[in-house]
């Protein structure tokens, strides 16, 4: 009973699945309606094709018997021959033609659907981007976006079986409309045992995710240069190859379990099919030789009986397998049916320019998703518009999240933000981002040539304007070194590529910010990677840099944020204390114990 309701369930769930077939067709046509539309007739004449052939054959054969019998040949006789042997080429050519519309549409597709899920996900809230099972789904959405590509053959496919089994069908139901009973009949068992194990292999599959995610991880970990200095120094090579080969074992062991188990069922089942079809060929043959059916009929109904079982076979085996895919569709269509929270509201106000107050935070408080302790725990402060701020303070006391709330990455779990005393939700969000420029401690480095690397802080950007923000980074003596300059290609993913070190990278990271020309710049740790003297220098140009802009420092350099208007010491989501450099070390509370520290291991 148990297992009964388990099959109900999944055959329901399967059903259900089916539901995401109109979406992926919907997809399929915006990447190419001319590509689709040709694939799609020519996939409706080749099915046309083996019924007009067997029609052709059934009167060559009736007029050769004839002959025998004492008749002529029919004045049309060579001509059908003709006809016979042309509708053999045009199916040929249609094979071919039909293949290279699919090639096409593979291509289309495959195009289409990748820049469609990475412009989604560019859209969605980074919340996502911290969810374990978000970003499962995600990794199928990526997958299930380039390899899907055999079901959109597939749904082609169903369309010409589907076709070609109905014409045929036709003739065998003008002759005997219980062989036609029996063919689909026999086939019916082979279908449902096949669409057992592909729900069977979707549910592995879902299980495996996770697994399959540490198999990935391992992989990149054992081979790549960020690790690979710890791995040959700790001898870790070993250690991370049993790792991967136990995990990849288990995976392997469930998958041959399920293969074996589809063998042995599907071997039985397709012996019901092959008797079904046999049973009607044999009675075909036994009222031909009693002189019921011509040479003709013979040769059409035994080619019938055989393409329409056939195709019927290949019907249930290819919406078998479109349903198996439509399983693992779902989390691709649900992926694109996932909205942002933090968005734009209809009506949004555009970001103020210029800025006149600033910004207050008005007893704001922050959880991160899933977890229940306070990041922020009802926090009071003001930014002005030309005020240079820095924040300091241990790991994990709302640094970056002030940063995060501040550029609406995230929106406070309660309190407000203001801007000029509006609510920063009211804000245009994307308006709101190209009023700031950030450069976040983890920024990233694209590999792409310098020129690249730069404008991704202003797509759009003159050559002018792109050489100013490296020049005000100080990135334009690590360009000036470059081989190609600008035109140099960065990082060793690709050939040509020259690899920058950490502070090298980390100009590149400040002349985007600087590139962006916003009223507000945000660096966090924006020298954690720089030496002394580097440092040094770009903070030479730091009143220059944020003359006329809001500023905002994170920071664990005490060189760095002693040239800020004023310091902010956040501790336990609060602002501990507050002031200048003097000030605070005068007063003698955290921020001058936490400055004497550091200054210590300078002595």
């Amino acid at each position: 009973m148990r297992e009964s309701g388990m099959l109900v369930r999944a055959w329901r769930k399967r059903l259900r699945a089916l539901r995401n077939v109109p979406p992926l067709a919907h997809i399929v046509w915006q990447s190419g309606p001319g590509v689709v539309t040709g694939g799609l007739a020519c996939r409706v004449a080749s099915a046309l094709i083996p019924l007009a052939m067997l029609a052709v054959s059934k009167r060559i054969l009736d007029a050769v018997q004839a002959h025998f019998g004492g008749h002529p040949l029919p004045p049309v006789f060579w001509y059908l021959v003709g006809a016979e042997a042309a509708l053999a080429a045009l199916g040929a050519f249609l094979g071919r033609l039909t293949g290279y519309f699919d090639s096409l549409l593979a291509d289309r597709f495959t195009r289409f659907v990748s820049v469609k899920v990475m412009e989604h996900a560019s859209r969605l809230d980074l919340a996502s981007y911290e969810d374990p099972v978000f970003y499962d789904k995600l990794e199928r959405a990526r997958v299930q976006a380039t390899d899907r590509v055999s079901m959109i053959q597939a749904l082609g496919a169903a369309l010409q079986q589907v076709v070609a089994a109905a014409s045929l069908a036709a003739g065998v139901l003008w002759f005997s409309p219980w062989l036609l009973v029996l063919l689909v009949a026999a086939v019916v068992p082979a279908f449902l045992g096949e669409s057992h194990f592909a729900f069977a292999g979707y549910e592995q599959n879902i299980r495996q995710t996770p697994v399959r995610r540490q198999l990935d991880y391992l992989r990149t970990l054992g081979a790549s240069k960020e690790s690979a200095k710890e791995l040959k120094l700790f001898d870790l090579g070993g250690f991370l190859s049993a790792e991967y080969t136990r995990l990849s074992n288990g995976i392997y062991e469930q998958n041959v379990r399920l293969a074996g188990r589809r063998l042995r069922a599907g071997a039985l089942l397709s012996l019901i099919s092959t008797g079904g079809y046999y049973g009607a060929y044999a009675y075909v043959i036994y009222r031909t030789v009693t002189g019921d059916l011509t040479w003709g009929s013979l040769q059409f109904l035994a080619g019938a009986i055989a393409g329409a079982s056939t195709n019927i076979q290949s019907i249930f085996s290819t919406l078998s397998s479109i349903a198996d895919q439509s399983l693992f569709l779902t989390d691709l269509v649900e992926f694109l049916r996932v909205g942002p929270t933090i968005q734009s509201k209809p009506g949004a106000l555009p970001a103020p320019r210029p800025i006149r107050d600033g910004f207050v935070f008005e007893r704001v408080s922050f959880s991160y998703p899933g977890s229940g302790r306070r990041v922020l725990d009802r926090l009071n402060l003001q930014i002005g518009r030309e005020e240079r701020i820095a924040l300091i303070g241990e790991n994990g006391q709302g640094k970056t999240t002030i940063v995060k709330l501040l550029t609406r990455l995230y929106d406070p779990t309660e309190g407000r933000i203001l801007l000029d005393g509006t609510d920063l939700r009211e804000y245009h969000i994307e308006d709101l981002h190209r009023e700031i420029g950030v450069i976040f401690q983890d920024f990233v480095r694209y590999e792409m040539t310098a020129r690249q690397n730069i404008a991704t802080g202003r797509m759009g950007a003159s050559e002018a304007e792109i050489v100013e923000a490296s020049r005000k980074s100080l990135a334009d003596q690590v360009v000036g070194r470059l081989p190609d300059g600008l035109d140099q290609l960065l990082g060793r993913r690709f050939e040509g590529g020259l690899d920058l070190s950490g502070g090298e990278w980390q100009r590149m990271a400040l002349a985007r910010a600087y590139l962006r020309d916003a009223q507000i710049l945000i660096l966090d740790e924006p020298t954690a990677s720089l030496d002394a003297r580097s440092e040094y220098e770009v903070f030479q140009r730091f009143a220059e840099l944020t003359q006329d802009k809001m500023a905002l420092l994170i920071s664990h350099r005490f060189s760095t944020v002693r040239m800020a208007d004023r310091i902010l010491v956040l501790e336990d989501g609060r602002i501990a204390e507050q002031g200048s450099h003097g000030s605070l070390l005068a007063l003698g509370g955290r921020y001058a114990s936490m400055f004497e520290l550091q200054a210590s291991s300078y002595r």
